[in-house]
């Protein structure tokens, strides 16, 4: 499990980068780069990284499902994802 900062922060990012987003937006489409440059850091989406979202675990990362292989796996060998089966070949 990752440490509880690490994903706070990274929460704390998702809300600002929601926050600015129509800003952002509007001051890129006029072009004006300085107003952007005094807009927040944080306020990127590009600052982003996709962390699972029972535990935190920044590698491993599987989009579709929103969780690290770890989870994804315990998770599926349980029956708790609908749709998804161990295969064997």
């Amino acid at each position: 499990m990752a440490k509880k900062s690490i994903i706070a922060r990274e929460k704390k990012r998702q809300k600002m980068v929601a926050k600015y987003a129509a800003l952002r937006k509007k001051l890129k489409e006029e072009g004006k780069w300085e107003e952007l440059d005094k807009l927040p850091r944080n306020s990127s989406a590009v600052r982003l990284h996709n962390r699972c979202r029972l535990t935190g675990r920044p590698k491993g990362y599987i989009r579709q499902f929103g969780l690290c292989r770890v989870a994804f796996r315990k998770m599926a060998l349980e029956g708790k994802i609908p749709g998804v089966t161990k295969s064997s070949w």
